[in-house]
């Protein structure tokens, strides 16, 4: 609200009946700061002229005991009768006691929530998960950021890994155009229930990304009100989502002999060692993947394995795990194509991305089908008891978090200490597969296969 003093009698009194002549003619008097040139057709419309040369329709009223004055707009912007009728809107107002500024807010709050409400129909999913991209890529990993883009990537693409091959629509493809503010229980039903029928593992994650990214929408300004995620969660919803079990796979002591015979077999020679290092080390098939040569230290023996922690922005997402004589062995004679260890030429990113092609039929051979990259990490820590290594130290190997408190705050194992077992279970393991075990030297590891 704006709060004027009442003008003087002299200006007042300058009342004529405005002309577009009379409009443009009027100016300030020289010397002074501003003068007001009021409508006798019209009650409390006036024209304010400043000494800079600029002319503003006002309007001017007398409400609960005060003269309130507001701009209604430039003359150059309102031709006379524009300016005489929002005149009278705002003269009505005056006469029920509500004030010319209290007017224009509640335009003003009316307008805004107009454009927004348009603005909230034109909304479509896609625009709201690639700002959500955008603004959470930093904390992701590269896997979970993937994740998200495979959710929605289109049909029909030239597929990155196989000539005339395209890609498969993404699970949450069907979803990705329809307006936000058209969502329903209904719809994201219907939707689950399609993409159970080919794809119900896929299904569950993709409905996890799915809150995810409305959880964040709910919570930013611009869209706020513009979705209801509790009212989309309901219980038949809840019900259609397919419930994951855990899985089990594993290797068990008698299925080594088999698994290495046949895995070191697989022709690419990158491939073979990555399968080997990720049951020998017990890492995160992504952490191996983004292994770089300058990550290993040939002379004192250890690894450098950049895990979880890295990906979401702490300096200290690291870990450093002994290079043990075999995984030496195996990594001492890969090609050094680029800065990656397990390099791959024809990758875009010049590192493996999907090895499963060669790891599968050798699998198969073994008759362990079924065997996930994961599955060769929980075999680390199962078949670590044959050994009695001690779980803390096998946490501490993998990148487990600490769960007791003597582990987080009191226990800081060496990495010679995480040798002494490491070797051990390595050697454990090699035993049971029938290998040789190799010298401890980088020019002696050639193996008898």
């Amino acid at each position: 609200m704006a709060n004027v003093k009442s003008t003087t009698t002299k200006a007042i009194s300058n009342k004529v009946s405005f002309t577009a002549g009379r409009v443009s003619d009027f100016k300030c008097p020289d010397g002074k700061r501003d003068a007001f040139l009021w409508d006798t057709k019209q009650p409390g419309l006036g024209i304010r002229a400043f000494s800079s040369g600029k002319k503003t329709y006002i309007f001017q009223a007398w409400v609960n005991g005060r003269t309130h004055r507001t701009v209604i707009g430039p003359v150059e912007s309102f031709d006379i009768d524009m300016a005489r009728a929002e005149a009278g809107k705002l003269q009505v107002a005056a006469s029920q006691n509500v004030s010319p500024a209290k007017v224009k807010r509640e335009r003003a709050a009316a307008a805004v929530a107009e454009e927004q409400e348009i603005k909230r129909g034109l909304v479509t999913l896609r625009q709201v998960w690639e700002e959500y991209l955008a603004a959470n890529k930093s904390y992701w990993g590269d896997k979970h950021y993937n994740d998200h883009l495979k959710a929605v990537q289109q049909p029909g693409l030239p597929w990155a890994r196989g000539k005339g091959r395209v890609t498969k629509a993404g699970c949450l493809n069907p979803l990705i155009d329809v307006k936000v503010g058209e969502l329903t229980a209904a719809k994201i039903k219907n939707w689950l229930e399609k993409e159970n029928q080919s794809r119900p593992g896929v299904a569950t994650q993709t409905y996890r990304l799915l809150f995810a990214c409305l959880n964040w929408c709910s919570e930013q300004e611009q869209y706020l009100g513009l979705v209801d995620v509790h009212s989309l969660r309901t219980r038949d919803v809840k019900k259609t989502v397919t419930k994951l079990k855990p899985r089990h796979d594993v290797l068990q002591k008698e299925q080594l002999p088999a698994f290495f015979t046949y895995v070191r077999q697989i022709e690419n020679p990158v491939i073979a060692a990555y399968v080997q290092t990720l049951l020998l080390t017990g890492a995160r098939r992504n952490e191996l993947m983004s292994l770089k040569w300058d990550d290993v230290d040939f002379q004192w023996k250890s690894l450098t394995i950049r895990d979880k922690a890295t990906s979401q922005g702490q300096d200290d997402g690291f870990r450093i795990i002994p290079l043990t004589p075999y995984v030496e062995s195996l990594l001492v004679n890969l090609p050094r194509r680029n800065q990656w260890v397990f390099s791959s030429p024809t990758a875009k990113s010049g590192k493996l991305t999907e090895p499963r092609k060669s790891f599968e039929p050798a699998l198969k051979a073994a008759a362990i089908e079924g065997l996930t990259f994961h599955g060769l990490r929980r075999s680390f820590s199962t078949l670590s008891e044959w050994v009695e290594v001690p779980v803390g130290v096998v946490a501490q190997i993998m990148g487990h978090k600490p769960s007791a408190t003597a582990e987080k705050h009191y226990k800081q194992r060496p990495l010679d200490l995480l040798r002494k077992w490491h070797v051990s279970l390595e050697g454990w393991f090699l035993e049971q597969a029938g290998i040789n075990i190799p010298k401890n030297s980088s020019s002696q590891m050639r193996l008898i296969r």
